[in-house]
């Protein structure tokens, strides 16, 4: 068998519950679905599992190739024509799912459209015969007066067996041509479906063939090169950046009220809890000062919790298409749940998905975006833990900030001397230096005012002057790259005030 071959067999595992809400559309006699992916040899397998449950013909038409009744290869005379095909759908009997890929752009011409809307009405009102539409495609556009008809069924990402499924068709292809040796044992199957988690069936497929055919080898050890493949992928085809959870190193200096909080809600992810119908936390939102460790926080919290971290680029939400933005977004927190458990983190969330004006600027988008991802972050049901950092507390709408929102919402500020302390010894030892040689009490005295991120410029500065001057670097040298630095609470003063004013007796430190 080929590796081309392996779509039909991966595919041919459809998600039971997914056939069931699909089978349940088309049976509530729905003239009209429109599904949404690339992931179109996953579609069919479902689709031609409803019409095995229905007993439903399955027709598909493609510009191409024209209508053609399934299974087969043999096209309808003329039908590559969008009008035509429609044409001879009008004078067709057979009850169906009539499969039309790529077509919502033909839409656009008024015949075709006058034509298919005559044909979703005839289906809606033959009550003998069950008939439905599926346009499927990767970005499904429609005129409004279509969409007012058709119902929107959302494919959700490949589980846990269905990957399993897809290693296995890789695995029997990659014996059957010798193309690579396969050294994985059936326990390793778990481990490579859940570093699969977030991808489409096709993508999974190729990331397993990929690093099988580069050495001629599949084994164990192969899971971290799966891993660097999909973050790849997230990075480019999505609005998601991934961190797998064996590369995070980060460390966290203070933060002791939050490591408390996340300590205790950790628990509700116990048997324990379960037991007495305790909720999983939502997650935090974390306000306050710049540089001084909110997004590092969230990178602490996928390491401490063993769970790998999810960056979304809320400014990229923003698109010129109508409704481009919030399909990223939905995407987004699909792909996330699909990867749970999973630490969802938003960094500065403000500049993205929280509108700070009224929302009249960009035409209602920002005010749309908030109010699905408030919808979202309410009722959602997997284990994403979302970690969203501010910087601006003028920018954050009030319902965000309401209880119930985000089980906590901690406030970010200045370190005190003995976090400087420590945040200098974290990074004196990343820069191989032994924190034991320095007088750190003295340092970080005269480091008041300065953020972690500042902190760590004076470290770096101070070790570029030593090799520029030939000197080890000492306690001296760190002192003088501190007098020389004019920290952000110096030069915005008036705005940090603002800032720890607006947060006093409002939300929680964190420090």
């Amino acid at each position: 068998m080929s590796l081309a071959a392996t779509q039909t067999q991966t595919a041919g595992f459809p998600e039971p519950c997914s056939v069931h809400e699909l089978k349940t559309l088309v049976l509530s006699r729905h003239p009209a679905i429109v599904i949404e992916t690339t992931d179109e040899g996953r579609a069919d397998a479902q689709l031609a599992a409803v019409a095995s449950d229905t007993g439903l013909t399955v027709f598909d038409w493609t510009i191409t190739q024209g209508l053609v009744r399934q299974p087969g290869t043999q096209a309808m005379y003329g039908t590559t024509d969008p009008a035509l095909m429609l044409a001879n759908l009008a004078g067709l009997t057979v009850p169906g799912l009539f499969v039309l890929k790529d077509f919502s752009v033909h839409l656009s011409a008024p015949a075709v459209c006058r034509a298919f809307r005559e044909l979703l009405e005839r289906f809606a009102d033959a009550p003998s015969q069950l008939s439905t539409f599926v346009l499927l495609g990767a970005s499904v556009e429609l005129p409004a007066e279509i969409e007012s008809e058709i119902v929107r069924y959302d494919l959700r990402l490949p589980d846990r067996d269905e990957y399993r499924q897809a290693i296995g068709a890789v695995v029997e292809s990659l014996q059957a041509n010798g193309r690579a040796e396969v050294a994985l044992r059936p326990g390793d199957y778990d481990a490579f479906a859940s570093a699969l988690s977030g991808l489409t069936i096709n993508q999974a497929r190729q990331a397993i063939a990929q690093v099988a055919i580069e050495d001629g080898r599949l084994a164990p050890d192969d899971l971290t090169r799966i891993i660097d493949l999909k973050s790849r992928v997230l990075r480019n085809d999505s609005l998601l950046e991934y961190f797998p959870v064996a590369d995070n190193g980060f460390e966290l200096g203070g933060f002791a009220n939050l490591r408390r909080w996340l300590a205790r809600a950790r628990l509700a992810f116990t048997p324990e809890a379960a037991a007495l119908n305790l909720p999983a936390p939502k997650g935090v939102l974390l306000v306050g000062v710049q540089g001084c460790g909110k997004s590092l926080a969230a990178k602490v919290i996928s390491r401490e919790w063993q769970q790998p971290l999810l960056k979304l680029d809320a400014g990229r939400l923003y698109d010129k298409y109508i409704g481009e933005s919030e399909k990223k977004l939905r995407q987004s927190l699909t792909t996330a749940e699909s990867m749970a458990p999973v630490i969802l983190w938003i960094d500065e969330i403000e500049k993205g998905i929280a509108p700070g004006g009224g929302g009249d600027a960009d035409g209602g988008l920002s005010q749309r975006l908030f109010g699905s991802f408030l919808t979202w972050l309410q009722e959602k049901r997997a284990d994403v833990f979302v970690v969203a950092t501010a910087n601006d507390l003028s920018a954050l709408p009030p319902e965000l900030l309401r209880k119930g929102r985000f089980d906590e919402i901690f406030f970010v500020d200045l370190p005190d001397p003995a976090e400087r302390a420590t945040i200098l010894g974290i990074h004196l030892r990343l820069r191989k230096q032994d924190p034991a040689r320095f007088d750190l009490p003295r340092i970080a005295a005269a480091a008041d005012g300065f953020s972690g991120a500042e902190l760590e410029q004076v470290v770096i500065s101070a070790l570029l002057r030593s090799i520029q001057e030939r000197r080890p670097l000492d306690t001296q040298l760190l002192l003088d790259e501190l007098a020389a630095t004019v920290p952000l609470s110096r030069s915005r003063r008036e705005d940090i005030d603002r800032l720890r004013a607006l947060a006093k007796d409002r939300f929680v430190p964190a420090r």
